[in-house]
């Protein structure tokens, strides 16, 4: 099909300024005319282009909104800020709408958010001090994961109660690793929802700072789970902290601790105050597809155009 933009189109007319004013309600009866005559797949490609024109792709070395962090992207990925990755989590991907803001979104560049089968990285940052990384060889995490998932069936009948679906945390998709010389931690989970055939994948990195720790985020599906561990390590490496929130320059006399360490932060804490299951749910959503699989293969006409 080759690159093509879908755009209402409208008769273009060469117009002398002397009839321009006589001729304008012609040509607004003529785009109204034309807009009517888009079938619904035509109008919401259409959207799609024009939402994908606008937005701007960033690569290389990138200052993250507040100057706390910065990401190196290389040209396999491309960078989208905050105000456009929340077009993509709420418009294209079907989101509650949110205040918050995050850090921006990563993205494959052979993929457009558009793609039936593409997975993003959002990004985010919290300040909750800085956490000591002194019992990372002292964790169990077999029993981590007892306790997490005995929460998430307490919470799981909470959501029930509230008329929400059931969720079970099934397991670990990737177990946690810790790398301690660049303090960075990844994990993955299982999660299943009550109704889904499939199952939701919640792939996770930290990276630790001095005054907090940096949120990352994969947004895909279990079936994409050997595509994120092949990119794993090219995202692990695009994160770090601006001089000054480094992990390395804690002050213990000006700086303070976070009451947890690396359990905890496996456990879910830093997410406690946006909420796990809310986290969980941009996940799930971004598979319960809004538009028909059959056009799917259209979007790849306009992909990193």
């Amino acid at each position: 099909m080759g690159i093509t933009r879908i755009f209402v189109l409208f008769a273009v007319l060469a117009v002398s300024p002397v009839k321009s004013a006589i001729a304008q309600p012609l040509v607004e009866d003529t785009e109204v005319s034309a807009a009517a005559e888009m079938t619904d797949e035509e109008r919401y490609l259409a959207w799609a282009q024009q939402t994908w024109d606008g937005m701007e792709r960033k690569g290389g070395v990138i200052d993250l909104p507040g100057s706390v962090a910065s990401i190196d992207v290389p040209e396999d990925f491309y960078y989208l800020a905050p105000e456009d990755t929340k077009i993509v989590l709420e418009q294209i991907w079907g989101n509650p709408e949110s205040e918050h803001l995050t850090l921006g979104m990563l993205f494959p560049a052979h993929t457009t958010p558009f793609d039936p089968d593409s997975w993003g990285v959002t990004i985010d940052y919290s300040e909750e001090g800085y956490i000591r990384d002194d019992d990372a060889s002292e964790i169990d995490y077999g029993d981590l994961l007892q306790d997490m998932q005995a929460s998430t069936r307490e919470e799981s009948r909470q959501r029930e109660e509230m008329g929400y679906e059931a969720i079970e945390l099934v397991g670990w998709a990737e177990a946690p690793f810790y790398d301690a010389e660049e303090k960075k931690l990844y994990w993955a989970q299982e999660i299943a929802f009550g109704g889904m055939d499939t199952n939701t994948l919640n792939y996770n990195i930290r990276v630790l700072g001095r005054k907090g720790v940096l949120v990352l985020n994969f947004i895909a599906g279990m079936s994409q789970l050997e595509e994120i561990n092949q990119n794993r390590e090219a995202v692990l490496s695009m994160a770090s902290f601006n001089p000054g929130y480094r992990y390395d320059e804690f002050d213990p006399d000006v700086d303070t601790v976070a009451a947890y360490g690396l359990g905890g932060l496996v456990a879910g804490k830093v997410l406690a105050k946006t909420g796990f299951f809310a986290a969980a749910l941009v996940l799930l959503k971004k598979f319960w597809v809004l538009i028909p699989l059959a056009i799917g293969g259209l979007f790849r006409a306009f992909r990193r155009k």
